[in-house]
């Protein structure tokens, strides 16, 4: 029913401006307004063109789990640069991570962080 259909996926934010500059400053994506007059949304452009709607929720709540993940190359060279951006990462229980904050255990590496909503996000290399 749906397999030609276009879709995309949103999730909320406390602060759109701050998302904003996160989104496209910090994390270098894409960031189209275009949600239309009074609309104050952002539509984020990721690889292969999928989009993704960040929308304003005045009792947002962070989400509990990975609501982005980008696939990378080279995650030391991400998570380096993402540092000089200053991004922060995340240490999770049951998770062993290296002093970088990257995952090297069963299956791919990743090191989670997170917006400035509070929602987590990862970085991850395929071995």
């Amino acid at each position: 029913m749906f397999r030609d259909t276009k879709a995309f996926s949103g999730f909320s934010v406390n602060d759109i401006g701050k998302a904003r500059q996160f989104y496209g400053d910090t994390l270098g994506l894409e960031v189209d307004e275009s949600g239309g007059e009074g609309m104050d949304m952002l539509f984020l452009t990721l690889g292969g063109g999928a989009r993704v709607l960040v929308y304003p929720k005045d009792n947002h709540k962070p989400a509990d789990f990975t609501i982005l993940n980008f696939e990378v190359d080279d995650i030391d060279a991400a998570v380096d640069e993402l540092g000089r951006r200053g991004v922060t990462f995340e240490r999770y229980p049951g998770f062993e991570a290296d002093e970088k904050g990257i995952m090297r255990q069963d299956g791919p590496h990743i090191a989670w962080f997170k917006d400035p909503a509070g929602n987590i996000l990862s970085v991850l290399q395929s071995r």
